[in-house]
């Protein structure tokens, strides 16, 4: 999965408050997993299925106990461990453990005071003052202070910053958009009040406050001596990272592992655990490493569940993820000096011919049969883990064969050849590109069905250069819409905001199909104005805009998902639901896995 941060979602997607994985930790709430699910269930599409998100074991917590914790990849992982620059799910599993968020959310995704700081909202809800707690330290000492968060803004705006996190709420921010073109050296909007409060100020009231508000911070003494250009190319964020969280990078095995040792100096107290290591592990192997003890906890891919649900060392968690998995259109691209997507490729600008390949997709035995339940068709794209917000009575997009030779021929794309495959309104041979990441058992089958729903009804599909591709060089050749690209299959973390500005806006980077559309603009805009802290003008707002993008399908989404994590029957105080996963408590009741 892409970006994201979250942990999710980490995901993929993932990544800012909206991509990262959760933003920080609320001791005091704890999600119900089955009411998630029931909520969930609405969904006619969905197979339903019940998983605790916290594990059930009880005993004595081993002192100075070592966990094994499980990065489940066919890849390495990219190694750029910072909040602000990292873009892929696999970098954030890393983040987890060694820095967080100032501000704590609840199992809503809503910020609270219970986390390193405490924030106070202004009137007009314009204004967020952030105060650090005073036993808040770096892993080196020096204390976390306000203008740390006011650096992490100096480079999400800065004119050199090339990453998609310039988004959301930090070009809303009163001066961004003059320190981000360069008219101006600092952000106006942004108060350091003393060593420890700040206070952020925004053009414009938005609900996406409580919900999207940055509150990553980057310690200046260490890296602030160094251009955006040197501290992506540094040690100090790929081999030696700080932050403070429960635990402290101790070695790390670039792309391989990482050994984390016990912050001593943790703000919430001494961690439970003496060290944890990470270890990248393929997919292929997960299961089987699981059951010989040699790691913890591991998220698995959803194609290893049926073995995975049988190990009897082991207990499963799960809940329905905030991610999604799509087929994207190379429509454009992306305009570095306006800072905004450009679409121009006429190849794939008739939108009848993206209906045409959406309900050629048959993705109901996707779910059933290659992810045995754990992924169902996806109708929209704000998932059910808003159940706010997702439009239950959105329908997936039908699988209809007929419909797609219909709107094929509607379009002008015929087979005037008799090959079995359309030529396109001009006559000429169509073929498209199709580029699918490896990394599970099914990647290949699944791009193959996917290929062959098409070429049933006369869309000739390849895989781009006859191969899947490495996460991290897919991503790369995406992110820079390879014209070589024509389509392609991905996933996003949606994060903890329900704001789609991130992924799907004018200027978002993110928004790797490079689509535009004024009603677009439109609609996003509303999303986060004042009128939409009514909860149901902004339900209507989204309801309005997931039916635009289903009509007007930039991207197909395919799948929603569960996510599950796998434990060793040893582990303790672990939870997956959001908000409650506190590495500093999470414990081993023995010194030896279960086997």
């Amino acid at each position: 999965m892409k970006k994201s941060s979250l942990l999710l979602l980490c995901l993929m997607l993932v990544l800012s408050a909206f991509l990262a994985a959760c933003t920080g930790k609320d001791k005091g709430s704890e999600k119900d997993p089955e009411k998630d699910n029931e909520e969930a269930g609405e969904d006619e599409n969905k197979i339903d299925l019940a998983f605790p998100t916290k594990v059930s074991a009880e005993g004595e917590a081993v002192k100075d106990g070592s966990l094994n914790y499980g990065l489940i990849s066919d890849t390495p992982f990219e190694g750029t461990l910072n909040y602000v620059f990292y873009s892929g799910n696999p970098d954030s599993e890393v983040l987890q453990f060694f820095d967080e968020s100032l501000l704590a959310i609840n199992g809503d995704y809503e910020i609270t005071n219970d986390g390193p700081a405490t924030f106070e909202i202004s009137e007009d809800k314009k204004s967020i003052t952030v105060k650090i707690k005073d036993n808040v330290n770096w892993h080196d000492g020096e204390p976390v202070k306000a203008d740390d968060l006011l650096y992490a803004y100096e480079l999400l705006g800065h004119p050199d910053y090339t990453e998609a996190r310039y988004s959301g709420l930090v070009p809303m921010v009163v001066g961004m958009e003059e320190y981000h073109t360069g008219k101006a050296k600092t952000i106006s909007g942004i108060e350091v009040k003393d060593e420890k409060t700040i206070k952020i100020t925004f053009t414009q009231a938005s609900p996406s406050l409580t919900t999207g508000f940055w509150a990553y911070p980057v310690p200046r003494h260490y890296l602030g001596d160094m251009t955006i250009a040197e501290i992506l190319e540094s040690d100090k964020i790929r081999t030696t990272p700080i932050g403070y969280g429960p635990f402290k990078v101790k070695k790390i095995i670039p792309g391989e592992s990482v050994e984390f040792e016990r912050n001593e100096d943790y703000w919430r107290g001494v961690p439970a655990l003496k060290s944890i290591v990470l270890k990248v592990v393929s997919p292929s192997v997960a299961v089987k490493a699981m059951q010989n003890g040699d790691l913890d906890i591991a998220s698995l891919p959803a194609d290893q569940y049926l073995s995975a649900k049988e190990l009897q060392n082991t207990e499963l968690l799960g809940q329905i993820d905030l991610a999604y998995s799509y087929i994207g259109f190379n429509l454009g691209k992306w305009d570095a000096k306006k800072g905004e997507n450009i679409m121009g490729n006429p190849k794939l600008e008739n939108k009848q011919l993206r209906q045409a390949m959406a309900v050629a997709l048959n993705n109901k035995p996707v779910g059933e049969k290659m992810y045995h339940g754990l992924r169902f068709p996806a109708t929209t794209l704000i998932p059910p883990s808003f159940p706010s917000y997702h439009d239950f009575d959105a329908k997936a997009i039908e699988y209809n064969p007929e419909k797609a030779k219909e709107l094929l021929a509607e379009a002008g794309y015929k087979d005037t050849n008799d090959d079995g495959f359309v030529e396109d309104p001009e006559g000429k041979e169509f073929k498209l590109n199709f580029a699918s990441m490896s990394g599970s058992d099914v990647a290949e089958p699944l791009a193959q069905h996917y290929i062959q729903n098409w070429a049933d009804v006369g869309i000739k599909v390849e895989l781009l250069e006859g191969k899947l591709h490495e996460f991290n060089s897919f991503y790369e050749r995406v992110e820079a819409n390879d014209p070589k690209i024509d389509i392609f299959a991905a996933a996003w973390g949606t994060g903890s905001d329900v704001d789609p500005e991130g992924l799907y806006g004018r200027k978002a980077l993110f928004n790797y199909t490079r689509w535009t559309n004024e009603k677009n603009d439109e609609l996003l805009a509303k999303g986060i104005s004042e009128d939409a802290f009514d909860v149901e003008y902004r339900q209507g707002v989204y309801k309005e805009w997931q039916a635009l993008m289903n009509e007007e399908l930039p991207v197909i989404p395919t799948l929603f998902r569960y996510s599950i994590t796998s434990t060793n029957k040893r582990v303790l105080n672990y939870d997956i639901a959001a908000g409650m996963t506190f590495w500093d408590e999470v414990a081993i009741s023995a010194n030896a896995p279960v086997k």
